[in-house]
Formats: C-alpha cells, sequence, structure tokens
C-alpha cells in the first residue's frame, strides 16, 4: 500500500516536472528565456525544453501588429483646429530588445505614435494634411520608425484615416469649392463663345468674298424649313436674290 502510494507520488511529480520544462513556440513567436532572473537567449519555433523552477520563458509574437492610434485634436500652422486619427502597422524584428528595453512595446508604440502624429500635424498647414496625405504619412513612419528602434520594432506603415474638420471650416470650404466650380464653368463658356466668334468671323470672310455663298446657304435653309409641319411660313425674302428678276421684269416692258 506504501509502495502504491509512493509511486503515485513520484508519478505527480514527474507530471509537474515535464510540465514547467516542455514548452512548445509557434512558427511566428519566439521564446526569451531567462535563468534565475538573468536573459540566456532566445528559443523555438519547436519543442524548447527547460529547466524546472530555474528557468522561465516569455514568448514575443513576431507578427505584423495593426493599432489604431486615437483621434489627435491638433492646431495646424495656420491655426485650425482637427482632430485626426490614424492606424499603424509594426513587428517585432528583436525579440530579445522587445522584453528586455521597454516594459510594454505595444503601449510604447502607441503612445509614441499619438505624440508624434499630434506634433507632425502640428508643423502642417491644412491644405497640405488635405491634399498632401502621403507625404503626412511617411513623415509620421519615419519619425516613430526612429524611435521604436531601439526597442526591436520596426514600423513599416503607418496611414491617416480621418481629418475632422470644424463645422464652421467645412462650410467655408464648401463655399469656396462651389465659387471655383461657377468659376470654371463661367471660363469655359466664354471660351466657347470666343470659339464660335471666331468661326462665325471666318463664315463671313467667306460670304463677303463669294456673294453667291449667301443664296445658296439660303437656299439650303428653305429646304430644311420646308420638312416642318406647319401650316404657315413666314421667311424674309432678300432683295438681291430677286434682283436680277426684277430687272429681267423691267427691260422686258421697254
Amino acid at each position: 500500500m506504501e509502495g502504491g502510494f509512493l509511486y503515485f507520488v513520484i508519478a505527480v511529480i514527474v507530471i509537474i516536472l515535464l510540465g514547467a520544462a516542455i514548452r512548445i513556440v509557434q512558427e511566428y513567436e519566439r521564446g526569451t528565456v531567462f535563468r534565475l532572473g538573468r536573459f540566456v537567449g532566445l528559443r523555438g519555433p519547436g519543442l524548447v525544453l527547460l529547466i524546472p523552477f530555474i528557468e522561465r520563458m516569455m514568448k514575443v509574437d513576431l507578427r505584423v501588429i495593426t493599432m489604431d492610434v486615437p483621434a489627435q485634436e491638433c492646431i495646424t500652422v495656420d491655426n485650425v483646429t482637427v482632430k485626426v486619427d490614424a492606424v499603424i502597422y509594426f513587428r517585432v524584428v528583436n525579440a530579445s530588445d522587445a522584453v528586455l528595453k521597454v516594459l510594454d512595446y505595444i503601449k510604447a508604440t502607441s503612445l509614441l505614435a499619438s505624440t508624434t502624429l499630434r506634433n507632425v500635424v502640428g508643423q502642417s498647414e491644412l491644405d497640405e494634411l488635405l491634399a498632401h496625405r502621403d507625404k503626412l504619412n511617411e513623415k509620421i513612419q519615419v519619425v516613430v520608425d526612429e524611435g521604436t528602434n531601439p526597442w526591436g520594432i520596426k514600423v513599416s506603415m503607418v496611414e491617416v484615416k480621418d481629418v475632422e474638420l470644424p463645422a464652421g471650416m467645412q462650410r467655408a470650404m464648401a463655399a469656396q469649392a462651389e465659387a471655383e466650380r461657377e468659376r470654371r464653368a463661367k471660363v469655359v463658356h466664354a471660351e466657347g463663345e470666343y470659339q464660335a466668334a471666331e468661326k462665325l468671323a471666318e463664315a463671313a470672310g467667306v460670304i463677303s468674298a463669294q456673294p453667291i455663298a449667301l443664296q445658296l446657304r439660303y437656299l439650303q435653309t428653305l429646304s430644311s424649313i420646308a420638312t416642318e409641319r406647319t401650316n404657315t411660313i413666314l421667311f424674309p425674302l432678300p432683295i438681291d436674290l430677286v434682283a436680277p428678276f426684277l430687272g429681267r421684269g423691267s427691260s422686258e416692258k421697254k
């Protein structure tokens, strides 16, 4: 009876030791191993054996992390208050630095991205923020990447998602855009009138050089009017067109 109990105790101890010694590290993870509090290296991926109760391991995910940067209220160079939010993509490239040199690398990266977003927007004008957002993204990415590099973090991309403007500024921009569209429409209309006037002047020159052209145009107009389904058509008759017939009639009377 005592021997069976002893075997049971030994089996429990072996299971506990195996549970404390065996770790599984996924392909996208790395394990940072500490021996009595001292960092001794990285392990994984795969099966990792530890010295029970002497070594402990912290896993670090190496996949790309997508994180929303909370909306920041900023004042641009031209004194416009805007709210800007963004999304940041980063990953751990050095697992030992991410564990040893910063307490919480995800939280630290988030706070750095927030302050950098506010500072960069504060150094930009509103037009640049709206029209050249790619340059703003690149500037934020470079600054955040330099700040997180000592922590073993690589920031691959930063994208500004939304720029929220005050209601008064939105109305002013809408009015400006409408005025710009009206200006372009007037310019296009004026250009069309100018081109039409040029063509009419050329046509007048041709008709003045060849008077018979006016009579041919008159006959063509009569032909087009004849197709209209109307009972009465009033059309002015040029004197030049009937002058030859009037001259012939007066000569026959003589």
